[in-house]
């Protein structure tokens, strides 16, 4: 697949990585190799492999890095692995379907030292530890987001690649639980109509979900902008409407479709991740706000702690159970707050955005 789904990342700094390899090969000196492999292709994955590449350059390893053109189990198994059998010293993986896969990760675990970033797996796996954020914790601030988008309640549809993941399913029912003020929210089933036609959903709390579930697009790659296009269309109208994208691509996507249908404003928009058309559209306020992870120091840290282990250091290794700080980007950001245990930053997004150009930029030539 061409890469013209990324919805365009920080196109002028991440040309400058182009001097710098995305894949190493077997080398003499007893270098480690070590992999890394993401769920799909996205310029969520672009920041990722500049962290990955640092980390790779400072730990002096060679370092194959491979984004699955689909969010399909069956396109990433076989580059994982020709990975093993290339003889990689340790691997971290997005893992796109826990259930799926579990048989397959439980068994390169045994063979090499295996993490997991972004997306997690069961610990019966043997994987060594997880590196990303508590997925519900983020999404409670997505839901967060929402009630001050919509204060008085409404109406929201959701949007993201997969609900099987293990952030995907965590991630949407943490939207979830928040709106409605409860643990593990079930909603209330109900009905709604909306010109003229009766809408199936469920109630959280005062916010109405359409259909009662988040639609999942399967991925970049499937024109996701169509299902928010569609939404748009069977809520003309209707006053207090929020869209909710949950991966990095969706609220783009969501965006495309509510400027083309003339209602930037009306309908708001609440997304995850910091894509760059996402990050400026909230600058314009175009968009409320994002949640957003830190991918780059995903791939950094993941290189980090793999690279300390094919040299025997478990040290690097980190808890079980405890994920790493989301951060909420706006328009006008705010004071770091301590929710849930956690310390999270509320930059704005013209700053946020200079921030991940910073990042790219240490990435040494």
């Amino acid at each position: 697949m061409s890469r013209c789904a990324r919805f365009g990342l920080v196109a002028a700094v991440a040309a400058g990585l182009v001097a710098v390899p995305a894949c190493g090969s077997k080398s003499g000196g007893g270098r480690p190799k070590i992999a890394v492999v993401t769920n799909c292709t996205d310029p969520f994955w672009d920041l990722c492999e500049a962290g990955a590449n640092k980390a790779a350059q400072e730990e002096n390893v060679d370092l194959l890095f491979r984004q699955p053109e689909a969010l399909d189990a069956s396109k990433q198994m076989p580059i994982v692995d020709s990975f093993v059998e290339q003889g990689v010293n340790g691997l971290a993986i997005s893992v796109i379907n826990p259930k799926l896969q579990k048989k397959d990760l439980t068994r390169i675990a045994a063979e090499i030292p295996l993490i997991t970033m972004d997306n997690d797996a069961d610990k019966e796996t043997g994987r060594l530890c997880y590196v990303g954020v508590d997925n519900k914790e983020a999404g409670k601030a997505v839901g967060r987001l929402v009630k001050q988008a919509l204060p008085n309640g409404g109406v929201i549809a959701m949007f993201i690649g997969s609900d099987i993941s293990a952030n995907g399913a965590a991630r949407s029912q943490g939207v979830l639980d928040e709106l409605a003020g409860e643990t593990d929210a079930k909603g209330t089933t109900a009905t709604r109509t909306f010109n003229g036609k009766a809408v199936n959903g469920k109630e959280y709390g005062k916010y109405f979900l359409v259909d009662g579930e988040v639609k999942t697009d399967g991925g970049p790659e499937k024109n996701p902008q169509q299902y928010p296009e569609a939404m748009i269309g069977r809520l003309a109208g209707v006053p207090d409407v929020c869209m909710i994208g949950l991966y990095a691509y969706n609220p783009p996507a969501i965006l495309s479709a509510v400027k083309a249908q003339s209602q930037v404003g009306k309908v708001k928009i609440v997304g995850f991740d910091e894509n760059a058309v996402t990050l400026k559209a909230i600058a314009a306020g175009e968009i409320e706000g994002t949640v957003v992870q830190d991918p780059f120091n995903y791939g950094y840290q993941s290189v980090k702690i793999l690279a300390a282990l094919a040299r025997g250091d478990k040290s690097k290794l980190l808890p079980e159970g405890k994920g790493s700080a989301y951060q909420v980007v706006t328009k006008d950001g705010g004071p770091t707050q301590t929710i849930n245990g956690l310390e999270i930053k509320f930059p704005k997004a013209t700053d946020y955005e200079q921030a991940l150009k910073d990042q790219m930029a240490s990435v040494k030539k």
